[in-house]
């Protein structure tokens, strides 16, 4: 879990922004580049980044805001570890948004006041009803625990940012010459013919000799290599077992349930169907066509068959005007207004105005609203407080062993037993793969193989693994990089040497079959003579289904045709066999769908501009002079 929420706000970049600010306003890379020096003369600031000082309180505050959203996320508590190393994003993006800020200040990057009044007015979380509202702007601003003159002047920092960054998007551009190249290889088809050599047609049952198994050995001895590993105790914990653990009394579910009573109501809902007859281009005609339809449905005319023949909603005209069921903010207000107003199932009102035009509804059912019960709700209860325990318990476990490893004379096997935690062995943990029951587990390839590696016979950890373990590891033994044995490896060696045998006879027989054609003989004759059943003629496009990938790259990566047919015998990547082809045209297909050719090439700018916008502010972090107080939130 602690794992998995970290990789998430490592790669959704934009959740991250709305954590750290009021606006997501910056495109960054992420991790933590340049030159970092921890040596401090004092520690009364947080951070500088090429002489600009961030300060304990900007960094501790910036922490404070992302904190609440994170215990949210989390659900009330966050472990140590976890903690830490967000600590330490928060501080990093503070440095990137400091580089940006100067960076726009020495290129002339300016704000008018007009612009900062338009870009907090039209920022969505201070709009009530689509429309700016001062009372929302400042519940959200205490809500978030800054002043009006701390948001000005991040808003404005934001939007001279997002004028660098909207400026490096510009720049990536395509001249109508270039978008014209780029349709026209799109569009591009060639006419082509081809063979296909399997290499399981080519395999024989000759013998491999030893002397061909070792000189095959000799020549891929990388191949067999069996990397650094090391021999590991290991002591883990996880979630799912303290949470098992667990004792919850009645009493204290029922004072939760007490407590968290306002989410077990269960609203009013009613369903509905309705006839749409929107205002057009003279809403007077659509007002009496409404009075007409609700006259005939009163009248008693069956409402499906009128929704059927008038309705203008296409999503419920075709179920006789049936929504439904709908809550009061279901809809739009008057329609649910009116909806919630009628007095009984079966009666129908209207006209009802809405922004689409005008409603005749029926009242189809009612579902009254009620409170869930203790009984029903008891499950979810226990769900969520034995979930909200143990996530605090794990991270308080966490910090003790974090603590505990360090004292004199402690052992893996007396942590495991004070704390409860299972204990094996692991002859080879490889280097890069790990092994199981651990699995790769990144962070204790970091302890045992890197460069701070713990030493034999001590105790590393704890790390979190698989998003809801702890681990604390021992190397009992290093063990240097070897190769395999080769009585191990000579089964493995026989097959490859028949596959490449294999693929090298395919290979040869393309490479005949094109000499065949180059000296005058059809294709049709070529492939009988195979027994072989010969592709047609066709014009293929490059995302062509019916022809396979690889020979489709092979297509499209010969030359041109020029004064006649190119032919080419090529291995085939997959099965290792190989491919006889003939590109006999080329043309380019009309564009069937400009607008489809239009958006794709937006989109493939659009990602080279995100692309340059990442490289820019990567290099500007790496070649930053940073240095960084290593107790900026204690």
């Amino acid at each position: 879990m602690l794992q998995k929420l970290t990789d998430s706000l490592a790669t959704h970049k934009w959740f991250w922004y709305t954590i750290l600010g009021a606006l997501a306003l910056v495109f960054a890379a992420w991790g933590a580049y340049g030159i970092v020096n921890l040596n401090f003369g004092t520690s009364n600031y947080a951070a500088t980044a090429n002489g600009v000082t961030i300060s304990l309180q900007q960094a501790q505050n910036a922490w404070l805001r992302a904190q609440q959203q994170l215990e949210k996320a989390y659900g009330g508590n966050l472990p140590s570890a976890l903690r830490k190393h967000l600590q330490g994003e928060v501080l990093e993006e503070l440095i990137r948004d400091t580089l940006i800020s100067a960076r726009t200040e020495q290129l002339g990057y300016r704000v008018s006041e007009a612009d900062l009044i338009q870009a907090i007015r039209a920022e969505p979380a201070f709009q009530v009803a689509g429309h700016y509202s001062a009372q929302a702007a400042a519940d959200v601003l205490a809500e978030s625990g800054l002043s009006l003159a701390q948001f000005e002047r991040e808003l404005k920092s934001q939007l001279r940012r997002n004028q660098l960054i909207e400026g490096i998007r510009a720049s990536d551009f395509l001249t109508p010459i270039e978008v014209q190249r780029s349709q026209s290889l799109h569009n591009e088809q060639r006419d082509v013919q081809y063979l296909q050599f399997p290499a399981s047609r080519y395999a024989d049952k000759a013998p491999v000799s030893a002397q061909q198994i070792q000189a095959y050995y000799q020549a891929h001895q990388a191949e067999y290599l069996i990397p650094e590993s090391v021999t590991l105790h290991y002591a883990q914990l996880t979630l799912a077992q303290v949470r098992a653990s667990e004792q919850i009394s009645d009493a204290t579910l029922q004072a939760l349930y007490q407590k968290q009573i306002n989410r077990f109501v269960v609203p009013e809902r009613r369903e509905a169907s309705h006839i749409l007859i929107p205002f057009g281009k003279d809403p007077q005609a659509a007002l009496a066509q409404a009075e007409h339809i609700l006259k005939l449905a009163r009248s008693g005319a069956n409402f499906a068959a009128l929704a059927k023949q008038y309705s203008q909603d296409p999503g419920s005209a075709r179920n006789g005007g049936n929504l439904g069921w709908i809550g009061r903010h279901g809809f739009v207000k008057p329609f649910t207004q009116a909806l919630f107003a009628i007095p009984k199932v079966g009666d129908i009102v209207g006209p009802v105005k809405s922004p689409y035009g005008y409603h005749i509804i029926r009242l189809d059912a009612i579902q009254p609203g009620h409170t869930r019960t203790f009984a029903e709700v008891k499950p979810e209860l226990v769900a969520q407080l034995s979930r909200s325990r143990a996530t605090s318990r794990f991270g308080r476990i966490e910090d003790r062993l974090q603590n505990a490893i360090d004292q004199p004379g402690v052992s893996l096997a007396s942590l495991a037993k004070q704390y409860g935690l299972t204990t094996g062995q692991i002859p080879l943990f490889l280097r890069g793969t790990g092994a199981q029951p651990l699995g790769a587990a990144p962070a204790v390839q970091s302890l045992v193989f890197g460069s701070a590696a713990i030493a034999p016979g001590s105790i590393g950890g704890p790390v979190i693994l698989d998003n809801d373990r702890l681990v604390l590891v021992k190397v009992v033994a290093r063990h240097g990089p070897q190769v395999k044995p080769l009585a191990e490896v000579s089964q493995s060696i026989s097959a490859a040497i028949r596959a490449q045998r294999a693929e090298q006879a395919a290979l040869a027989a393309a490479q005949a079959a094109k000499q065949q054609l180059a000296a005058g003989k059809r294709f049709a004759e070529v492939a009988s003579a195979l027994k072989m059943k010969a592709a047609p003629l066709k014009f293929i496009g490059r995302d062509d289904p019916s022809v396979p990938t690889a020979i489709s790259q092979l297509v499209f990566a010969a030359p041109k045709p020029q004064s006649g047919p190119v032919i080419e015998a090529k291995p085939l990547a997959g099965d290792g066999g190989a491919v006889l082809l003939v590109v006999s045209a080329v043309r380019i297909a009309p564009q069937l769908n400009p607008l489809m050719d239009r958006s794709r090439l937006a989109q493939e700018l659009r990602a080279d501009a995100d692309g340059d916008v990442m490289a820019y502010i990567t290099q500007m972090r790496a070649t930053a002079k940073v240095r960084k107080n290593p107790n900026a939130f204690q």
